[in-house]
């Protein structure tokens, strides 16, 4: 009897062993290739930017295959919380060395997000800042890698501004209202109609969506025909805003000015239908997160800290490309 019981602890603790092994080894690496598998965690594919932002991470991958290995994961809706939060939890099942993300709420993902840590998963925040007040109450620091979205936005409601006059009154379609970039670019974008004495008569969220927001700038044009100007949150907004001024026979004494650079926004500036948008650098944006990860996997030791990346100001003078 006392043999029975000794086999099945050897065979207990060996088991044991040989999970925490094929989990990740001392220098963080796959088993499987040697190399740290890295996944990107996206909003939504059917927006242009991301599909670009996935596009961009993929070629990066293949010009560095011996690097890491890549595993790319998007929802098919921006307000798809709980499908995020399970994409991140099958990553840790997945037994992944590092998380990539740009989170579809920047305060619902913080404590998945704090189980990868726990799980010794390197966790790299991008696009979409981490709510700072939700990171502390759940005791978890996550690297920001993204731009400044106020600074973006001010510098596009800077350039609207240099086309209107003092007291013109201006709409804006505002994101997803708990996504801090959203919060950021409504107030770069608020604080530059202020400092050039325009006026905001109307404001809100169109959740991201060009459906949404061309519903939404539909009825803000009806409800203020003064409107000279209509600031979007992203770009997919801003076509639906086109949509909208275009079907209220207002083409020619509306702007219409967005964010991201999309390349649907690109014709759109060459064409006269939208003055100007913000371009991120969505194909290299989820390439500055992963390069980041895999520096905190080489030193674990490394201080973690937030990275700047460029955002510029895109119009038809500089050039939509």
């Amino acid at each position: 009897m006392k043999r029975f019981i000794l086999l099945g602890l050897v065979l207990l603790w060996t088991g044991c062993s040989s999970e925490s092994a094929n989990s990740k080894n001392a220098a963080g690496n796959s088993p499987e290739s040697g190399k740290p598998k890295v996944a990107l965690i996206m909003k939504s594919l059917a927006n242009e930017f991301f599909s670009t932002m996935a596009k961009g991470a993929e070629k990066y991958q293949a010009e560095n295959p011996d690097q890491f290995d890549l595993v790319v994961n998007g929802i098919k809706d921006e307000r798809d919380l709980g499908r995020q939060v399970a994409l991140v939890e099958e990553m840790i099942a997945s037994n992944v060395d590092a998380i990539v993300i740009a989170p579809a709420d920047s305060k619902a993902l913080v404590p998945v997000l704090r189980r990868a840590k726990k799980a010794g998963i390197v966790v790299v925040n991008i696009d979409n800042r981490l709510d700072a007040e939700v990171l502390k109450t759940e005791g978890v620091t996550i690297p920001f890698v993204g731009p400044d979205n106020k600074a973006g936005a001010k510098k596009v409601g800077a350039y609207l501004a240099s086309k209107l006059k003092s007291g013109d009154g201006v709409c804006i379609l505002e994101g997803v209202l708990t996504s801090f970039n959203g919060q950021q670019r409504f107030a770069g974008f608020e604080e530059a109609m202020q400092e050039a004495g325009l006026k905001v008569i109307d404001h809100q969220t169109a959740e991201w969506e060009m459906s949404k927001a061309n519903t939404i700038a539909s009825s803000m044009l009806s409800e203020h025909p003064e409107t000279k100007a209509i600031l979007a949150a992203n770009d997919s907004m801003a076509l639906g805003a086109v949509a909208a001024v275009k079907a209220a026979g207002k083409s020619d004494d509306v702007l219409i000015l967005g964010f991201d650079n999309i390349s649907a926004v690109q014709q759109a500036i060459e064409e006269g239908k939208i003055l100007a948008t913000a371009d991120q650098h969505g194909d290299q944006l989820a390439i500055y997160g992963i390069q980041n990860a895999l520096k905190l996997l080489e030193d674990s030791s490394a201080v973690v800290e937030d990275v700047e990346t460029p955002v510029d100001l895109i119009t038809k003078e500089s050039g939509a490309k």
